[in-house]
C-alpha cells in the first residue's frame, strides 16, 4: 500500500467558505481557495488578502502587457441628467445637464464582450460624468485616471478594491482578464440650470449594447434646445414627454444610422446627407418616416403645441453632438 506523502491544507477549505467568498468577489475557485487557505478560514481576513494580493501582482502584470497594442473595445455613455427644466417650474424640480462618453480599449474582442470589461467601461463613464465640473473641459486620460473611481448604479459585487481610482480598477482588471487595458479618450457634457423659456436635452444611443449596459461599439451624445413660449404648458403633460423621448431617441440613432458629420450643411461635406437636418429621417417611425429631418422637426414642434405652424422660427434645434467608434481615428491623428 502507497503511503500518501503530500498533505494540501487548501484542500481543506470548506466548499462552503469558498462559495460564499466568491460570492463577494470575481476571483477564480482557485485563488478564492488560497485565500481562505492564507487566511485561516476567515471570510474578512481572506478580502483582506486577496486586495493585498490583487495589488502587488497587479502592478507587475500591467507593467509586463503595456507595450502590448489595444485596438479592440467599448465606447460607454453615462446619463445621470439629461434635461434642463422650463422657466416657471418650482425650484426643486430644476435640474441640468451631466453625462459623458469614454474610449475603453482592450487587445481583442473576446475581453471586449467581457462582463467585467463592460462594467469597468461603465463604472469609468460614470466617474467621469459624476466628478466633472460646469464649465471645465472633458478630463483628459491621464487626469481621468486619477478620478477616484464611482461605480454605477447596476454595479454587481464589488471588483475593485476599496479607495480605488480609474487606474488602480485598470490594473485589477488587467489582472483578471490577462490582456492589456487603456483608456483613450472621454467626453462630458456638465451644464446648470438654464432660467429662460428654452430646455436644453441629452438625446442618446448605444448600438449592441453589451451585458445590460450603456456600452457598445458606437455611441452617441446629442445636445438640443427646445425654444417655446408654451413649453412650460406642454411640460408636464405625460404624453409630450413620452413623445419626446421617442423623438430624441429617434435623433440619437439617426446620427448613427448615416455617416453624419455635421447638424447644417456646409460646403466642406463631401454630400448633403452628411448633413443630420438634410437626411431623410428613416429612424423615426409614423408619416413622418423618410421626410427630411429639419422638416420632421419642425412639424412635431407644430403638432406638440410648440409653434404655430411649420414654417414658424425653428423650436427645436439640435445643437451639437458625438459620435465615437471603437478605434477610429482620432482627429488630431
Amino acid at each position: 500500500m502507497l503511503a500518501r506523502l503530500y498533505s494540501s491544507s487548501a484542500s481543506k477549505v470548506p466548499i462552503s467558505l469558498i462559495a460564499e467568498l466568491r460570492k463577494q468577489t470575481t476571483v477564480s475557485l482557485s485563488k478564492a481557495r488560497e485565500a481562505l487557505s492564507q487566511s485561516n478560514g476567515s471570510i474578512p481576513d481572506a478580502l483582506e488578502w486577496l486586495q493585498h494580493d490583487l495589488v502587488s501582482t497587479g502592478a507587475a502584470k500591467a507593467a509586463k502587457v503595456s507595450a502590448r497594442p489595444t485596438t479592440q473595445g467599448l465606447i460607454a455613455q453615462s446619463l445621470l441628467s439629461a434635461s434642463t427644466s422650463p422657466k416657471g417650474l418650482p425650484q426643486s424640480t430644476l435640474g441640468g445637464l451631466r453625462a459623458s462618453v469614454i474610449e475603453l480599449n482592450c487587445e481583442t474582442d473576446f475581453v471586449a464582450r467581457n462582463a467585467l470589461f463592460a462594467a469597468l467601461a461603465a463604472d469609468i463613464a460614470h466617474t467621469a460624468a459624476f466628478l466633472s465640473e460646469p464649465g471645465a473641459p472633458a478630463p483628459a486620460p491621464a487626469q481621468l485616471a486619477a478620478f477616484p473611481l464611482i461605480p454605477h448604479a447596476d454595479a454587481g459585487p464589488q471588483q475593485h478594491t476599496p479607495g480605488a481610482t480609474v487606474a488602480s480598477a485598470i490594473r485589477d482588471t488587467i489582472v483578471k482578464v490577462g490582456e492589456n487595458i487603456a483608456l483613450r479618450r472621454a467626453h462630458t457634457v456638465v451644464q446648470d440650470q438654464l432660467v429662460s423659456d428654452s430646455v436644453l436635452r441629452l438625446a442618446s444611443y448605444t448600438h449592441s449594447p453589451l451585458h445590460g449596459l450603456p456600452c457598445g461599439p458606437t455611441s452617441v451624445l446629442a445636445r438640443l434646445r427646445i425654444s417655446s413660449p408654451s413649453l412650460l404648458e406642454q411640460w408636464s403633460n405625460p404624453d409630450f414627454a413620452k413623445d419626446l423621448g421617442v423623438l430624441e431617441r429617434s435623433i440619437a440613432r439617426q446620427l448613427v444610422a448615416f455617416d453624419t458629420r455635421a447638424v447644417e450643411y456646409t460646403p466642406d461635406l463631401e454630400h448633403p446627407e452628411q448633413a443630420l437636418l438634410n437626411q431623410p429621417f428613416i429612424t423615426f417611425q409614423g408619416e413622418l418616416n423618410g421626410k427630411p429631418v429639419k422638416d420632421v422637426l419642425s412639424e412635431w414642434a407644430t403638432t406638440h403645441g410648440l409653434s404655430e405652424s411649420k414654417d414658424s422660427a425653428r423650436v427645436i434645434d439640435v445643437l451639437d453632438f458625438t459620435k465615437w467608434t471603437v478605434g477610429e481615428p482620432l482627429p488630431e491623428q
